[in-house]
């Protein structure tokens, strides 16, 4: 249930509350694609770091280790120590984006897994199964991720048949929610706005999803290299036609520029590898902006990575540390990075909360939207 606290223009400060707990939003999900955060970042780690939600993926835990070995683990929570919210992705995206071969039909896709080769069926039906067998809070709707940009008359088929697969995933929750074996019979589906860049597709299909009456619903299909502006300018156009009493996710945003121009613009979560990516390879963010441990003038620097930052790494480790287990190849550079991105990310989102709060986070994002993202 998604529950509205105050509003200052679009921006919202809300609750979203789950059988695994309460959300406050605006909020990042931390991204733990194969029930684990990449860096050597434990589920017991995300708690010291703020984290609310762990976002993991369903094909790659579909490939591995099987969403059955899971199940019978007692699900996710159980099998990855995580007791708070998890919210997985249908596996439409990895349909896309990994497979080289796949075939699309009505009934689903057709593809060859990027592990071993052998094909792979997936359809509505079977996302939703493996999603309740995962037994995840929440369960996205299989949805076809078309490339930007593409063709109109693609575009405009392909998100009436992600309506009709729609329909056909919220059926099969509803039937896998009513079993007596079912781990997570609250499990709640978030449907997906699909049509590229062109804004007559946009609208007509929030309008076509939002009248399925669903937990929650997501704009997808962005942060796909299309320009930032022209990525606003899509959130501009669908989020009139989003319900107001739902919850709103964009996936796969962003930096924390993008984060606090979409809760500027009514989006309440949001997901990205970006964090943990960029840590990993020495990119840090600040409250000062973005610094690259790599660079030689942080060898003998003493100073934490940055003062603001209460993560554990800052106030245990130097700069000139960090930038010696990254030229050493030590895996716990990687580690306390990453750590630190995360509580980063997390911490921005109390922040943005709280000035929602106090009623100045147009102040907040004057000081911060263009700040965050300059690299130092």
């Amino acid at each position: 249930m998604y529950r509205l606290i105050k509003q200052q223009g679009r921006a919202r400060r809300a609750e979203f509350i789950t059988v695994h707990g309460t959300v406050q939003t605006p909020a990042f999900m931390n991204v733990g694609t194969s029930a684990a955060i990449k860096g050597g970042v434990s589920s017991y780690d995300l708690e010291e770091l703020h984290c609310q939600v762990e976002l993991c993926n369903t094909y790659h835990l579909h490939v591995r280790p099987g969403e059955g070995v899971i199940r019978r683990q007692g699900g996710l929570h159980r099998f990855m120590g995580w007791n708070r919210p998890i919210l997985t992705d249908s596996g439409g995206f990895q349909v896309f984006s990994l497979a080289q071969l796949r075939k699309i039909t009505e009934e689903g896709v057709q593809f060859n897994s990027h592990v071993d080769g052998r094909r792979i069926f997936m359809s509505p039906e079977i996302s939703m199964q493996i999603q309740s067998s995962l037994a995840s809070t929440i369960a996205m709707a299989f949805d076809e991720c078309v490339e930007n940009p593409a063709p109109y008359a693609y575009a405009r088929a392909s998100c009436e048949r992600t309506v009709r697969w729609l329909v056909r995933c919220k059926a099969e929750m509803e039937r896998l929610n009513a079993l007596p074996d079912t781990i997570n019979p609250h499990q709640l589906l978030f449907g997906i706005n699909q049509g590229c860049t062109f804004d007559d597709l946009r609208v007509r299909h929030m309008q076509e999803i939002a009248a399925l009456d669903l937990d929650g619903y997501a704009i997808g299909g962005l942060a796909v290299g299309e320009p930032t502006e022209e990525m606003y300018r899509v959130i501009n156009v669908v989020e009139p036609h989003m319900p107001a009493d739902k919850i709103r996710y964009l996936m796969g945003v962003g930096t924390p520029s993008n984060i606090i121009e979409a809760v500027s613009r009514g989006v309440d979560l949001f997901d990205c590898v970006m964090p943990s990516r960029n840590a990993r390879h020495g990119h840090l963010n600040t409250w000062q902006g973005v610094i690259n441990l790599n660079n030689a003038k942080y060898m003998e620097d003493s100073r934490p990575i940055d003062e603001q930052c209460g993560c554990p790494t800052c106030r245990r480790h130097s700069r000139a540390y960090l930038r010696h287990l990254f030229k050493s190849h030590e895996m716990l550079g990687m580690r306390l990075a990453v750590m630190h991105n995360l509580y980063f990310y997390n911490t921005l989102m109390e922040r943005i909360r709280q000035a929602l709060d106090e009623d100045r986070f147009d102040q907040f994002r004057a000081k911060y939207s263009g700040l965050l993202d300059t690299r130092i």
